[in-house]
């Protein structure tokens, strides 16, 4: 089987927009597509409607192949939901698992809000990634009910359509700590056992990635390597 590659990447946003703009510049030289997950709601001080440059780059992106994927509302965890759903989703995103314990409702307000804000830009999505990869059992039934394609999670793509599954575990980074070349050497350890029995190999590019030169490297050489290997770039929404 041919393997396939996914490239996504993370936290696009008004703050985050120079290190966006990096990744892209990366990703464009090994002309892959890339899905865009973007964070239009407030966050970090703004939000994309405070921000027309880049929602020009990010229809420009879309025009040369990349997709638009919506990656929360605020980014942020708040107080709904069981404590127990809380806790691990700070214990696991560090307090970004916005729709870790969400009920079916409020997930469905924030996944109009974040379509809303998209749609005044100019930009659409049928697709989801929620942050840290968490979303309650609601937060899913929403999706659905808004008619969302998929959703992604740490081990795959759901198809929301006709529930099927594309499995392939998503690998990033986590800067700085003791874990961080352990990281580094799953990343290229993973995508080289993936890629050998052709199945999906999901890179995660994200903002904090850049603070750190080794990082960004060993991202590009593993996405260079799959390639190489006969790997078929591709987005989240052509997978599904």
């Amino acid at each position: 089987m041919t393997p396939v590659l996914v490239v996504s990447v993370h936290d696009v946003a008004p703050a985050t927009a120079d290190q966006a703009a990096r990744w892209w510049s990366d990703v464009d030289n090994l002309g892959i597509p890339v899905s865009q997950l973007v964070v239009p709601g407030p966050w970090r001080g703004a939000r994309l409607a405070d921000a027309p440059d880049l929602a020009r780059a990010l229809s420009d992106r879309v025009a040369r192949g990349d997709e638009i994927v919506l990656h929360g509302w605020t980014h942020t965890a708040g107080p709904e939901g069981p404590w127990l759903r809380r806790a691990v989703g700070r214990l696991v995103a560090r307090g970004a698992a916005e729709f870790a314990a969400l009920s079916e409702t409020q997930a469905r307000t924030r996944l109009r809000d974040g379509r809303a804000e998209l749609a005044a830009a100019g930009l659409s999505t049928n697709g989801f990634t929620p942050p840290g990869w968490l979303a309650s059992p609601g937060s899913v039934a929403a999706l659905a009910v808004e008619g969302f394609a998929y959703v992604t999670t740490h081990r795959g793509l759901l198809d929301l359509r006709n529930r099927r599954s594309h499995r392939g575990f998503a690998l990033s980074h986590r800067p700085g700590g003791a874990g961080e070349r352990l990281g580094v050497a799953v990343m290229r350890t993973w995508a080289r056992h993936t890629t050998a029995r052709g199945g999906l190999v999901r890179l995660a590019l994200h903002p904090d990635d850049l603070s750190r030169p080794g990082l960004r490297d060993a991202t590009l050489r593993t996405i260079e390597a799959v390639l190489a290997a006969g790997g078929r770039a591709t987005t989240y929404g052509a997978l599904a």
